[in-house]
């Protein structure tokens, strides 16, 4: 009897451990994020908008024409910059959300609601089969975790020539960044990457590396309570990698671009060659060389420097 009961006790836990180790690994287990995938934001005269993406910084816009989920430019075959229209006419925030790259998309939405953050009840599957979701992080900002399709996208012929094929990081308001650090390094594995101020010893950018990638997220610290619009341009912002910010000037010039006195080139406090762009609706987009050429202000790096990309 006792053989029998002990048989039995050994068949129900046969049966149970699988089910356990799923629990376990989907409160433990982080699927990887490899980088940036996409930046969407707010465009209030779409006609230039689409001038400013693709006539000065030759990104390919796929498909040609504006589609109802908006207007897409592409730096390669992984990254783009959506454009779409505005809920009202005039908002404040121009960002409306940025995009991660992970190798599993249902994954990520179990392990994020394994440790209690909120998430849809299944993931969205696109007609190319592009599977993703959406999450706040604690300062309401929007992330849309993207798995793409193993299948790559051809580049369309013809096509233009970009000033740059990397998306190198994406920046964003942040209050609280315990709170931040807490969502991204705690939860999702980033990591400091360099961290900075406009003067010594004040800290306004934090630079966060992906996990398993090189791209980064950049908290923008103490802004107004209540920014301008500008102000909001400025922090909400993403950046093109380039090897020579000075040839991609010349690139600029020779497309009819003509700088203004805030769109020179300048060194960062990071040590990095870098030229502020501004879009039709006064995003910032920031051309950045890859790598440092002088010691940075503030803190040293302590992540990997990244490289250029061949895009497509």
């Amino acid at each position: 009897m006792i053989g029998l009961r002990r048989f039995v006790w050994w068949c129900m836990l046969a049966l149970l451990l699988p089910c356990l180790g799923v629990a376990q690994r989907s409160e433990s287990v982080r699927p990887a994020i490899t980088g940036i995938s996409h930046i969407t934001l707010f465009a209030h005269e779409m006609a230039r908008s689409q001038q400013f993406y693709t006539g000065l910084l030759g990104l390919d816009q796929i498909p040609r024409n504006k589609t109802a989920s908006g207007v897409r430019f592409y730096c390669n075959h992984e990254q783009y910059v959506e454009l779409i229209s505005p809920p009202n006419k005039e908002p404040l925030y121009r960002l409306d959300m940025i995009g991660l790259a992970t190798d599993n998309a249902e994954a990520m939405r179990e392990y994020l609601a394994a440790h209690h953050v909120a998430v849809p009840k299944a993931v969205s599957v696109a007609a190319d089969g592009t599977r993703s979701f959406l999450v706040y992080d604690p300062d309401g900002n929007t992330l849309e975790f993207t798995q793409k399709n193993a299948r790559k996208m051809l580049r369309p012929v013809p096509h233009n020539d970009p000033v740059s094929t990397h998306i190198l990081h994406a920046g964003f308001v942040v209050r609280d960044r315990a709170a931040a650090d807490h969502f991204y390094k705690g939860l999702l594995g980033f990591r400091l990457y360099w961290q900075g101020g406009q003067q010594d010893g004040r800290i306004d950018y934090v630079a966060m590396q992906v996990p398993d990638g090189t791209d980064w997220l950049e908290y923008m610290l103490n802004l107004p309570q209540k920014p301008s619009r500008r102000q909001l341009g400025m922090a909400d912002h993403f950046s093109l990698g380039v090897v020579s910010v000075a040839n991609a000037a010349s690139v600029l010039e020779q497309r009819g671009w003509r700088p203004s006195a805030a769109e020179k080139p300048q060194l960062g406090r990071d040590g990095k060659w870098q030229l502020n762009l501004y879009d039709p609706d006064g995003t910032r987009v920031e051309l950045m060389e890859f790598r440092p050429v002088q010691k940075p202000c503030c803190a040293p790096f302590t992540g990997r420097q990244p490289r250029p990309t061949e895009g497509w």
